[in-house]
């Protein structure tokens, strides 16, 4: 479980992490263009692997793509972004009245 970070301690390492990016040079715009293009990156994200491997859909195909699929594994189970299709099962209708053992004791036993 996650707790809130109380708000010194958030101050704190704020100051903390803003210290230290002055140290080594880094700006808050140098920060924020790099976390838009992680947005960037993983909206553009189709495919991804067991292991975290990704490809945007562009270009050739990756290597570890290409042997699940000539394995036999589809496409599709590596997309990502996409809801699952529900798969609705439906139970088979019986029709009751043509059972042979309606009204005899067969009917009647409970199953074990």
């Amino acid at each position: 479980m996650v707790k809130q970070m109380d708000e010194r301690k958030r101050d704190s390492m704020i100051a903390y992490l803003r210290r230290r990016m002055a140290q080594v040079g880094i700006k808050a715009v140098d920060l924020a263009a790099a976390l838009a293009e992680d947005r960037r990156r993983a909206k553009s994200v189709r495919f991804r692997s067991a292991v975290g491997e990704t490809w945007d859909g562009n270009g050739a195909m990756p290597q570890w793509l290409a042997n699940a699929v000539s394995a036999g594994q589809s496409m599709e189970h590596f997309a990502i972004g996409k809801p699952a299709k529900a798969v609705k099962q439906e139970r088979p209708k019986v029709d009751w009245n043509n059972d042979p053992f309606a009204g005899s004791r067969l009917a009647t036993v409970p199953a074990h």
